[in-house]
């Protein structure tokens, strides 16, 4: 801008001077020739009247290097020339002041020469004789004057140009500085210009409404943010390119992506097959949707492209955590192919042996026996059921009264019921602690200790301890099992809370147990939001602590 100025006040300036320049030759040339015809005309009226008293004989004495006189008759023919030969000079009847001089008295022309360098004034008066007495007096033509003058005009030019520089500049950074200070962030501050005033308040009012654009973009940005952060499903939003725009939390711990990987590209982040083809699958318009097992979790991946007006604008990556799903469906396979096996396997005991004892192929001595298996087998049915129906209680999570239970007691019930059990296995038992009390439901709180215990007299060592302990720890009442048994790899650790899931199956008709013992202490354990701590390897024991 302050260069447009300076050029403008700068040509203007030069344009000014010439035109200046241009009408003062233009005034002083036509002064000049006003003076120059006045000067002739007064100067022939001199002559014209010594002539007319002396004669043409004044001439030989005249002596002038400025005016040209010329003497011609009424025909035109020149009679006498200051200057010039009369033999020699051609007719003059048809100039244009010998013309005029004739009809009138008097006359005037003015004729430029050949080469448009010179222009020559005439000026013609009758003598009482008849003849026509002429003056004339050549001076320079207009261009030629200014050729004349060039020199002078070019310095003049010169140091005009040089004057309008400075004075160009100085004013372009007038002008221009108040411009260069105005304050944009605070336009209805400024003190300038009366014709920016308009500007500076459109510019005020934009300013408004740019504010409170950012203000609402910026709230909707916060928002988001916290939506995404606190989603526990995996959240990727990627534009056209396949870099990243946004990832929260969630999706950051699935794909194990760094702290910050805004600008990145999400290829690089998850370099696998089924990812990168749903990605590309996505920027064609297609819906992807496949499940991947990662870090032990079962992940559901469902990848849709972002468009608007018909223009794709990226790609959105959710990604579930079908884990539970997962887990409840195996599990409910597992259940029933389980619930299938144990119910069949005391059944057709004890089918076979009422059929033995039916047919009468069994021997009477073995009589007892038979029906003694037939007993132990309805017994384990019953047993079965019943812990079917206590999960089934337990998955439905109903609400139950609740009371106050104090856990020695319920402990030392246990110990008495499974006392004999304990004996048979040459198992002691040995319970210790403190009085404490929790509010919960009895019979849950029950079966916790009770199954627990059942388990480690089931899988202990002849003649080794079950240890049952009731305490409280920073204010939390803590019940412990630790016993001296076989103990429990580590690999099976995260899977022996399963419904009817046993280590070691070989063994599992010599163990007895329904196997749903500890799954349900797990549902009990939760009912009653505790949480449990599983301590056990192979050859020395395992304790498990339930926190309540």
């Amino acid at each position: 801008m302050k260069r447009r100025i300076f050029r403008s006040i700068f040509t203007v300036a030069l344009v000014v001077l010439l035109a200046s320049i241009g009408i003062a030759t233009s005034f002083l040339y036509d002064y000049f020739n006003t003076t120059q015809v006045n000067q002739l005309k007064a100067e022939l009226a001199v002559v014209a009247d010594t002539v007319n008293e002396v004669g043409v004989e004044y001439f030989d004495k005249f002596d002038s290097t400025i005016f040209r006189f010329t003497l011609i008759d009424a025909d035109g023919v020149v009679l006498y020339d200051t200057q010039a030969n009369a033999d020699e000079m051609e007719n003059h009847a048809a100039r244009e002041e010998f013309v005029e001089c004739l009809q009138e008295g008097s006359g005037s022309s003015a004729r430029n020469s050949h080469t448009l360098t010179k222009k020559t004034f005439y000026e013609a008066v009758r003598l009482r004789n008849g003849d026509v007495l002429r003056v004339s007096m050549s001076q320079l033509t207009i261009g030629a004057l200014v050729l004349t003058m060039l020199p002078a005009i070019i310095v003049i030019l010169l140091i005009a140009a040089m004057v309008a520089m400075i004075l160009a500049h100085a004013m372009a950074r007038k002008v221009t500085e108040p411009l260069r200070q105005l304050d944009l962030e605070h336009p209805s501050e400024n003190n300038t210009y009366e014709e920016l005033t308009p500007i500076l308040r459109k510019i005020h009012n934009q300013h408004k409404q740019i504010k409170e654009q950012v203000e609402t973009l910026r709230r909707k940005s916060d928002e988001f943010d916290q939506i995404i952060s606190s989603m526990s499903e995996g959240l990727v939003l990627l534009d056209e390119h396949g870099m990243v725009l946004s990832m929260n939390s969630a999706g950051k711990k699935i794909f194990d992506a760094k702290k910050n990987v805004k600008g990145e590209d999400f290829l690089l982040i998850d370099r696998t097959v089924k990812m990168s083809k749903a990605i590309w699958n996505a920027m064609d318009g297609k819906h992807s949707e496949y499940s991947e097992e990662r870090n032990g979790s079962e992940y559901q991946f469902t990848v849709n492209t972002i468009n608007s007006d018909g223009k794709v604008l990226g790609v959105l990556i959710l990604v579930f955590d079908i884990t539970d799903r997962v887990f409840a469906e195996r599990n409910r396979k597992e259940f029933t192919a389980n619930v299938s096996h144990e119910l069949k396997t005391p059944l057709q005991s004890i089918i076979g042996s009422a059929e033995l004892l039916e047919t009468g192929l069994a021997r009477p001595e073995d009589t007892k026996r038979f029906i003694g298996n037939i007993k132990k087998e309805a017994l384990r049915l019953v047993n079965l059921i019943n812990d079917i129906i206590r999960l089934s209680q337990l998955d439905e999570n109903q609400e139950l009264p609740m009371e106050t239970v104090e856990l020695m007691e319920v402990a030392k019930e246990v110990t008495e019921v499974l006392e004999e059990p304990a004996l048979k296995k040459n198992v002691e038992l040995i319970l210790e602690g403190e009085a404490c009390s929790i509010l919960g439901v009895r019979r849950y709180i029950y079966e916790i200790i009770y199954n627990l215990c059942d388990n480690a007299i089931r899988y202990n060592v002849r003649n080794g301890k079950v240890t049952i302990s009731v305490n409280k720890e920073l204010g939390r009442a803590v019940i412990c099992v630790a016993d001296t048994g076989i103990g429990i790899a580590t690999e099976h650790h995260s899977r022996i809370f399963e419904r009817f899931y046993r280590v070691d199956k070989s063994h599992s008709k010599e163990t007895g147990g329904t196997g749903l013992g500890l799954s349900i202490v797990k549902h009990a354990v939760q009912y009653h939001s505790g949480k449990m701590i599983l301590d056990s390897e192979i050859g020395k024991g395992t304790t498990i602590q339930i926190i309540f």
